[in-house]
């Protein structure tokens, strides 16, 4: 095929192979680098800008396409199109060493902004800096998970950092604006779920500021909509509640 003949070799330093096993045979197919999860997310929509070839192979490094009676017998139809595109959303990607080490020390660091970012120190409300998040993940041994998003991981790691040191999410603080009839008896069903309370003002409505967990605030928002049918209002003050200043935790 020419994709492999030489003038059009150099393409092929750019290619990342996505394989699939089925019906005891091995079927590759050859992608550019980078926009396989962009496909499997749904950003990248356009296969030609997947796909650097539409055959279907055993061996992309050798050049060696699919048999058109292997592919009937494990896919149930010789359309390479859409085979391709069963290999790549279900396939495994595959990497080198070197790849899969850059890829894991990217999504260490991924999570640690994140965590540094989310997350202060609960006596002094200063956030931490990153390279202290990365020592501390170290310390506890954190594993990076290639099969889980950095987010959900930073969230594992907030828990295990929360044994060993004294870090917790920065709060939230909102601003409640409650009708005077459900207020009070709202107030008392939102009280587990607040921090802080800093204030609280009976006027011709009930207006609460406070301090939350951000885990809380879909739960209060939902809380807050049923019991004032649409009444009541909530306002984000500060997604996140920091001593203001450069001084950070190292």
């Amino acid at each position: 095929m020419s994709i492999f003949t030489p003038t059009n070799q150099i393409r092929l330093t750019n290619v990342a192979v996505v394989r699939m096993k089925r019906a005891g045979k091995r079927f590759e197919i050859a992608c550019y680098k980078n926009k396989v999860v962009g496909w499997r997310s749904g950003v990248e929509k356009d296969l030609d800008e997947v796909l650097q070839t539409h055959s279907v192979f055993v061996n992309v490094s050798k050049g060696q396409v699919a048999k058109k009676e292997d592919l009937i017998s494990a896919f149930g139809t010789d359309d390479q199109t859409e085979i391709c595109k069963q290999i790549l959303t279900k396939g495994e990607v595959q990497v080198s060493d070197k790849e899969r080490h850059t890829q894991l020390e990217q999504m260490f660091r991924d999570i640690a902004t994140i965590v540094a970012d989310k997350c202060v120190n609960p006596e002094t409300r200063r956030p931490y800096t990153v390279i202290l998040i990365e020592r501390a993940m170290k310390d506890i041994h954190y594993s990076v998970k290639t099969n889980k998003s950095t987010k959900q991981q930073a969230l594992e790691v907030i828990k295990q950092l929360k044994e060993k040191m004294k870090i917790e999410r920065a709060h939230m603080r909102l601003r409640f604006l409650l009708p005077l009839n459900e207020g009070k008896k709202l107030k008392e069903k939102l009280k587990p779920l607040i921090k802080v309370i800093e204030s609280e003002d009976y006027g011709q409505q009930l207006e609460i500021v406070c301090l939350i967990d951000p885990g809380c605030f879909r739960e209060i928002d939902e809380l807050i909509k049923k019991e004032t049918k649409g009444k009541g209002s909530l306002e984000v003050l500060n997604l996140k509640d920091v001593e203001e200043g450069d001084e950070k935790f190292e």
